[in-house]
């Protein structure tokens, strides 16, 4: 009852008209907090078991061989990105903390396997990080000239040295990979250097290890302000969007890279939504797209903690607006080409982070959540424009309604069902609708993971 009447009075648009009310919804938004505190805590602390396919599958799993992969036995060598500050672990190691950096770093991150050990929740662990490499520290600057103002001569000779040495470690990989693509993952709230890197490494094994994969992580893990620390962290994704939509251009543009996958997930799909609105808008300018100019193919956003009004502007940005240049001047009827290019996304209504994201946030609905059957009333028509019909089959919504875990907001790396149709749409380029894919269509662009699947594992 408690809970009917906070759902309802932090419902966007509410007035109030007493004292009375003024006090209960304070209280109701003291409670949200409260419940933040708890679930966005158990977000940045749950570390998923590292789930296996079963051997013996059901039918209907054993018809989709995308459902199947091998776990890599030995230690894996990821690149790293970070604007995180580096800091001295405690066995006197380079490390990265949650403090911002004004450079970016690059480099080498290790995940072995762990010994057996009852304290252990995770099957790997970070083994050694070695950094290659540093972008100048930002801002730039400015400095006069006779022709006006120009960057220092300096600081673009340091950055170009540091994107050569970038792409370098990037050709590197490709050489020795059996897929001349790159897997690049953006984590979420609450993560520390090692959490990236090991979801990164899962992510990777998930794959059977034949991309090169990359993870782009950003000052996430510190303690201080609101919210067990939930405040500074988005304010920290926010300022990591130049940074590593700068990696991503210059990874995209190695020579040798085929196809570039984007995945990001929770607080991590804002920053990605962010990156790829700029991308595409910069994309436009040059009469491309996000495929053509950076060889795009996949954006993939898990449990994604946006609002859906603002996934939709972001991602949208560019469509929405004809009267951007394309090239010299505007041309509204012109759409280039897409390619590959494919966004999905997968939710699930039972995640409780993002259940409590949305009460304190007021949101209509965070992207994460979302499923046919929630869509407010008043969010039905915007939302009838992520159709398929409207967006050519450039966007797939993906429900899950399993029950990994106690806050349901990692099941991209610990349920079995998920992983197998990631390596559907990553590894084996298979669309929603394809019999090997085990989706359920309720309305398309909408989907869900097949029940029967989600029971076989």
């Amino acid at each position: 009852m408690a809970n009917s009447y906070c759902v309802a009075g932090l419902g966007p648009g509410r007035q109030f008209t007493s004292l009375g009310q003024v006090v209960s919804i304070n209280f109701c938004r003291a409670m949200a907090r409260l419940l933040l505190l708890v679930f966005l805590a158990g977000c940045a602390t749950e570390r998923a078991e590292v789930a296996t396919l079963p051997v013996t599958a059901s039918p209907a799993l054993q018809s989709s061989q995308t459902a199947q992969y091998r776990q890599s036995s030995g230690a894996f060598d990821l690149l790293y990105v970070t604007d995180r500050g580096p800091v001295t672990a405690p066995d006197s190691t380079l490390s990265y903390g949650a403090e911002r950096a004004i450079f970016l770093s690059f480099g080498s991150v290790s995940t072995i396997p762990t010994r057996n050990s009852p304290s252990s929740k995770s099957k790997f662990r970070v083994s050694g990080i070695s950094e290659t490499g540093r972008f100048p520290a930002t801002p730039y600057g400015v400095v006069a000239t006779a022709s006006g103002p120009r960057r220092p001569p300096t600081a673009v000779a340091a950055h170009e040295q540091a994107a050569a040495l970038l792409q370098g470690e990037v050709a590197r990989r490709l050489a020795t990979a059996k897929r001349k693509e790159v897997v690049v993952f953006i984590h979420g709230y609450g993560n520390s250097f090692d959490d990236a890197a090991l979801a990164t490494g899962e992510i990777c094994r998930t794959l059977q290890n034949q991309f090169v994969c990359i993870v782009l992580t950003w000052p996430a893990g510190g303690s201080r302000g609101f919210f067990f620390g939930y405040n500074v962290d988005r304010e920290s994704s926010e300022f990591a969007v130049a940074d590593l939509k700068k990696a991503i251009r210059i990874i995209a543009e190695t020579k040798g890279v085929e196809r570039l996958h984007l995945l990001a997930h929770s607080r991590g799909t804002d920053v990605l939504a962010s990156i790829v609105q700029q991308l595409a808008i910069e994309a436009y300018v040059s009469r491309s797209s996000l495929w053509q100019r950076y060889k795009i193919a996949n954006a993939v956003f898990f449990a994604p903690d946006i609002d859906l009004d603002v996934a939709s502007s972001k991602l949208f940005a560019w469509v929405s607006d004809p009267d951007l240049p394309f090239g010299s001047k505007s041309s509204p009827s012109m759409f280039p080409p897409q390619g590959p290019m494919h966004l999905t996304v997968y939710s699930s209504p039972g995640d409780k982070a993002l259940g409590v994201s949305t009460l304190l946030f007021g949101s209509a609905l965070r992207l994460g959540q979302l499923a046919v059957a929630r869509i407010p009333k008043d969010r039905s028509e915007a939302a009838s424009q992520w159709a398929g019909a409207n967006m050519e089959g450039l966007v797939d919504f993906i429900e899950y309604s399993g029950g990994r875990g106690f806050i349901g907001h990692s099941y991209f790396l610990s349920d079995p069902a998920v992983k197998a149709d990631l390596v559907a749409l990553i590894r084996d380029r298979v669309k929603a609708g394809d019999p090997r894919r085990q989706l359920v269509e309720i309305k398309r662009p909408f989907w869900r993971i097949s029940d029967v699947q989600q029971a076989s594992q």
